[in-house]
């Protein structure tokens, strides 16, 4: 376990930047809540099955699963489903970054007001540098020809990004000590519980191709269960801000994935805005930890 505490920063940033490809990939064939719904329901039997296996106390307290529920809802359910809607209605995926980008100063501001963690100026400071880097790296995939950048399509992304930001510091708070893997399961309840009413309004029309079917078997495996237990692991050992900070690096490991398996150019204002997202999480992550 402390072997993986080491690892899991990287590892998480690795494994979530892959999500955006896998949508990617599946999102042709198959509506946004309808592909949620499919996604989260395939993940709870895997996760009741390894439980049997793992998990050595599931949580029996009405309390603690409300509260994996509720953190099931904004950190899956609203968060998701928000931004995968956004870009179905035509915003482009660039913009929706932008605004998700976000998240981590919107972490750290919940953060000070919901359980009192203190942010050092050095640490904001870096936030800021890192949303400048993100600024860069995002920048020409902005585009504002976009039929889909309106009002409704940026106030939901920002909605979902709230949304997120408050189920970090909701789950360091609220389920501080139930076991991961049961917590994960309960979370992804909550999950189903807003997307699965949402999709009532989809026409179900689905497509099953093999592209499909790679990218909810990917994004159910490793997303759903890795990413999402690592977040959890991370997220339960260190200040939130701290670990929000590591979204900053989403968008830069997802331009390298994007560089080396579709062939987009990444040009010297990106790289040189992954310096400073780079180095922005550096420093973070060096701040002492202060809860």
């Amino acid at each position: 376990m402390a072997h993986l505490a080491k690892i899991a920063p990287a590892l998480f940033v690795l494994l979530w930047s892959t999500g955006f490809i896998g949508s990617k990939l599946g999102a042709p064939y198959i509506e946004p809540m309808a592909f949620l719904t499919v996604r989260f329901a395939a993940v709870l039997p895997i996760l009741f099955i390894l439980g049997l296996f793992w998990v050595k106390s599931w949580p029996n307290d009405k309390k603690a699963i409300g509260h994996c529920i509720v953190t099931g809802m904004l950190v899956h359910g609203i968060y998701l489903g928000g931004v995968f809607w956004a870009i179905k209605q035509g915003m482009p995926a660039g913009a929706s970054a932008i605004i998700v980008g976000l998240q981590p100063v919107l972490t750290a501001i919940f953060a000070v007001g919901m359980i009192g963690e203190v942010i050092s100026r050095k640490h904001w400071i870096s936030m800021a540098i890192g949303l400048s880097g993100l600024g860069l790296v995002l920048g020409p995939k902005f585009d504002l020809a976009g039929s889909g950048i309106t009002l409704v399509t940026i106030s939901v992304v920002f909605f979902s990004v709230i949304a997120i930001s408050v189920g970090t510091v909701y789950q360091k708070r609220f389920v501080p000590n139930t076991d991961l893997l049961a917590a994960t399961f309960w979370q992804y309840v909550g999950a189903l519980l807003v997307t699965t009413p949402l999709s009532l309004f989809e026409t179900w029309q689905i497509t099953w191709s093999g592209e499909l079917i790679v990218a909810l078997a990917w994004l159910v495996l490793v997303l759903s269960i890795g990413a999402i237990m690592l977040l959890m692991l991370l997220i339960r050992q260190g200040a939130v801000s701290q670990v929000a900070s590591l979204f900053y690096l989403v968008p830069v490991a997802t331009a390298i994935e994007s560089y080396f398996l579709f062939g987009e150019t990444l040009s010297m204002i990106q790289i040189a805005g992954m310096a400073l997202v780079v180095g922005a999480v550096l420093m973070i992550r060096a701040a002492p930890k202060r809860t």
